[in-house]
């Protein structure tokens, strides 16, 4: 029997309104640092992910959402706050600069890999790459030029501020990312919430 359509998506977890105010400010303070072949991620698309997923058939939805249900089974709301500024790959080839987590890491990390363990059962490759926690603030354009690209990485040295910020994620989101010319839109498909 063919499968539902074919859908783009990841698991993340949403942000609350206030963090994503207190991100918009600290793209805000790196943007007043002069133009730069920089594509700002808009604050209301900013999300911690957990896992990617690539291109799925609809009729996978479900059991997803269901390996997602328990792998959060006993693992109770996340606590973290804002840590400083980084960028992948490495400072002098900038392709996307982040800010870090700090606070439940050692749990987030459990979580993750509980999903992505439940995922492979369902036909997912393990990822390849560790997981690094972060919010991803910013993309550089292809087109950017080495010296711009080393230019970025010298603006995140000297703005190695560290935030105050604290707070709480308590649910898991399955989104469906539809891109378009204006960016990606983000739907929610299913969401669990994390409870003893």
């Amino acid at each position: 029997m063919p499968g539902k359509e074919q859908l783009r998506a990841f698991i993340a977890m949403e942000l609350p309104v206030g963090l994503r105010k207190e991100l918009a400010r600290i793209q805000n303070t790196l943007k007043e640092e002069g133009p730069s072949p920089v594509k700002w991620v808009n604050p209301e698309n900013i999300h911690l992910s957990l896992r990617f997923l690539g291109n799925i058939d609809g009729n996978v939805i479900s059991k997803i959402s269901g390996a997602i249900k328990e792998a959060a089974q006993g693992i109770s709301p996340l606590h973290f706050e804002l840590g400083g500024l980084g960028v992948f790959p490495d400072l002098r080839r900038v392709q996307v600069i982040w800010i870090g987590l700090d606070g439940d890491m050692e749990r987030l990390s459990r979580l993750q890999k509980r999903i992505d363990m439940n995922l492979v059962s369902l036909g997912f490759m393990v990822e390849s790459r560790p997981f690094k926690p972060h919010l991803t603030l910013a993309r550089v354009s292809d087109r950017a030029a080495s010296d711009e690209r080393q230019g970025l990485g010298q603006l995140i040295i000297s703005n190695q501020f560290k935030e105050d910020y604290r707070f709480n994620v308590d649910s898991i989101k399955l989104i469906k990312s539809h891109l378009t010319r204006e960016g990606a839109i983000y739907s929610i498909i299913s969401s669990v919430n994390l409870q003893e």
